[in-house]
């Protein structure tokens, strides 16, 4: 604990750094990547695992069943429909979910039946629901519409909030990398996507906005007197705003990381409670692509979007010229007097 606070004190006094800044084009071109990557691999393997309540579909549960083995579930849907893929799932301890493409109400209650029969429980511990297509694509606009929205008022409320635009395309530019990074994992994974993950996603955005904003207050507090200053460039006085947040921003990623982590892996992977895994993903894997995002990508490219304003030229060539001086100042003072 002692080490790692004096880690800390060395960050933000600057007697230890990390020049996220100045490898600015190898984080973006990683980042390019990512993304880039996020966005074909999904589209090479057909797209997202749509739940039910985007597609549309009839589904059952299961309550209390002997098994919780997929393939019965499966077959009693075959047997009555030649063909179906349905997808069974143990949701939770003892109860099954069969999901299946728009049946007949004829074909229900013979499916209805053989889950009955399969699982060995009794006629109320099998419910069926039925999901129209017309409401899943209600749903989906909603949540594209609601992603939008977010957006927006982020894009708007920050440009108030910093009064700056380069700020707020900034922090947009590593909201959006996390977006996109998060939903190509969540794609790979081949988890359903619920509307459940969808409220994943949009609290994802909102911690990468708020991780983005502490760092950006240091940088506008360290930057706040930079034209009467020749001690440090721009660009260095941002990445020193980044390394003297570095431990907050991981000690935060830490606190929110643990209980996310203990409902994906102990919750979902050992537990079996499936409800919770599309939500827990989707924060898991956001929370640490925003971290990252904000370190290696809005801090700098703001650096970057500010490097050649006039004023801040003319500032960093005083501070090359200081230090020029102070250099040749400590040479000649190392040399040794003539007789």
């Amino acid at each position: 604990m002692a080490s790692f606070a004096t880690f800390g004190n060395e960050l933000y006094t600057g007697k230890r750094s990390y020049d996220f800044v100045a490898s600015k084009k190898i984080w973006f071109l990683v980042a390019a990547v990512a993304v880039a990557l996020s966005i074909l691999l999904p589209i090479a393997k057909g797209g997202f695992n749509l739940g039910i309540e985007f597609r549309g579909g009839s589904e059952f549960t299961v309550s209390n069943v002997k098994t919780t083995d997929a393939t019965i579930g499966e077959k009693a849907v075959t047997d009555v429909v030649a063909g179906s893929v349905p997808r069974v799932a143990n949701v939770a301890g003892t109860t099954m979910r069969i999901q299946t493409d728009k049946l007949t109400d004829e074909d229900t209650l013979k499916i209805k039946d053989g889950l009955t029969t399969a699982y060995g429980v009794t006629d109320n511990e099998v419910t069926s629901t039925f999901v129209g297509p017309t409401w899943g694509a209600d749903v989906t606009k909603q949540a594209l519409l609601g992603l939008l929205v977010f957006v927006a008022l982020a894009a708007v409320l920050m440009a108030l909030y910093f009064r700056t635009w380069k700020m707020s395309l900034s922090a947009l530019a590593g909201m959006l990398v996390t977006m996109f990074i998060t939903a190509g994992v969540y794609s790979l994974s081949d988890f359903e996507v619920t509307p459940s993950a969808i409220i994943g996603f949009l609290t994802v955005l909102s911690y990468s906005l708020y991780d983005t904003v502490v760092v950006f207050d240091k940088i506008r507090e360290n930057t706040a007197e930079l034209q009467a200053s020749t001690r440090r460039t721009f660009a260095e006085e941002v990445n020193l705003a980044v390394n003297q947040t570095l431990v907050r921003s991981i000690n935060t990623m830490m606190v929110a990381i643990l209980p996310v982590g203990a409902i994906l892996f102990i919750g979902a992977g050992l537990l079996g409670a499936g409800t919770l895994r599309d939500l827990s993903l989707a924060l898991f894997v956001g929370i640490l692509i925003g971290t990252a995002a904000t370190i290696f990508i809005a801090a700098p490219l703001y650096a970057w979007l500010r490097q050649s304003e006039p004023d801040l030229v003319k500032q960093a060539k005083r501070v090359e010229q200081r230090r020029a001086e102070a250099a040749a100042m400590a040479a000649s003072e190392a040399t040794p007097a003539t007789a």
